[in-house]
């Protein structure tokens, strides 16, 4: 398995290591609810090294990523950063990804930045090579020499504040730039998967541990927690955060998923855009809704939706809420029962559990 370079502490914290997409990453620490419930309440610490992290360099890299990319990456201000999806011909979902623009990356030259799942990235780099084609653009995979974390949570900011210096509230959500640390520049970005505030950082590999130690140090007055796979699922799911492999996958367009805000059809040819239109221009057959459960059990991936005795979708995601306390999930199903119908049955190995349609996302953080 690939290690991350914060993998020596992950062990001497007491991380317990899972093979992640063949990466060796901390599921948990302590325990998943007591993690998310840090992240909710206080700040939590993410070692996000595994996902990819891919540069584009070149005359024809903004041309190149709109003919690769939903969203219009010519629109970009230096600084933004948008949320895309990669299609397959058939407008199907190959990766959701985050795309960045900056004025000047790490050697003061601009850039754009993009941050593709941990289990697509070579997918997603065969992609790029099959459709670079006479694209001036030049490609290269960062992931080994930058390591990535996240910082998340109510005091998050108040944390990097005290560490760096700087106030992450004067960056908009979904900004980047290069901050100053003590440590040297680093690639921070006012993004995360967790429905929290806070921020996340691309750090040169010699400076890495040196981050992390110096955050964890700066952390601990603030209750900083040290935080794993298992808490970012049940945070993300609370925020109807999709997951690649369970709300998204070949087989499923992102129009369907709810990502429209990510396509933009009218900003030229891209990959998978003429299936696109085509499905924006009728009916959609299935849509992604929140269900709450009326009792205890947890409906998986996989368990079967039903309205009375038909079957109308699947559950693609669920969890206990530590949040809400209750059971939760997201699930497709067929449109006109989604939309006029607010009782479900859950089919949770064998038995059916009442279920009841929640609007998405579950959980909102305090706006202040």
């Amino acid at each position: 398995m690939l290690q991350t370079p914060y993998h020596d502490w992950h062990a001497a914290h007491g991380g317990r290591i899972v093979d992640f997409a063949g990466w060796a990453m901390p599921v948990q620490y302590t325990s998943i609810t007591d993690e998310h419930v840090a992240v909710r309440e206080r700040a939590g610490l993410f070692d996000i090294s595994h996902m990819g992290r891919l540069e584009f360099r070149g005359p024809d890299a903004v041309p190149f990523l709109d003919r690769l990319l939903t969203n219009h990456v010519a629109a970009l201000e230096p600084g933004q950063i948008r949320y895309s999806l990669v299609c397959n011909e058939q407008g199907g979902v190959k990766d959701d990804v985050l795309v960045y623009r900056l004025a000047a990356g790490l050697d003061g030259q601009p850039t754009h930045l993009l941050v593709v799942n941990a289990s697509n990235r070579e997918k997603i780099l065969g992609w790029i090579e099959q459709n670079r084609g006479a694209f001036d653009v030049s490609v290269h995979d960062r992931t080994a020499e930058w390591s990535m974390l996240a910082l998340q949570g109510p005091r998050a900011g108040e944390i990097f504040k005290n560490y760096s210096g700087e106030d992450v509230g004067t960056h908009k959500y979904y900004t980047c730039w290069i901050a100053r640390t003590p440590r040297g520049a680093v690639i921070a970005s006012r993004t995360g998967y967790t429905g929290e505030d806070g921020v996340e950082l691309m750090i040169p590999g010699p400076v890495a541990r040196d981050v992390w130690n110096d955050l964890w140090e700066a952390g601990q007055s603030q209750g900083l927690a040290a935080c794993g796979l298992g808490c970012r699922d049940t945070l993300r799911l609370e925020a109807a955060m999709p997951l690649y492999g369970h709300e998204l996958t070949e087989d499923c367009d992102p129009l369907t998923a709810g990502l429209a805000f990510a396509v933009k059809l009218d900003k030229g040819e891209f990959i998978g855009r003429e299936p696109l239109q085509k499905i924006i221009s009728a009916p959609l057959s299935l849509t992604r809704v929140g269900i709450e459960l009326a009792g205890k059990r947890i409906a998986r991936e996989g368990a079967l939706v039903f309205s009375g005795e038909r079957q109308i979708g699947h559950v693609t995601s669920g969890t206990f809420s530590p949040t809400l306390q209750r059971p939760i999930a997201m699930a497709y199903v067929e449109t006109p029962t989604a939309q006029g119908a607010a009782d479900f049955q859950v089919d949770i190995r064998g038995k059916r559990e009442a279920a009841s349609v929640a609007p998405l996302p579950f959980y909102k953080r305090p706006r202040h």
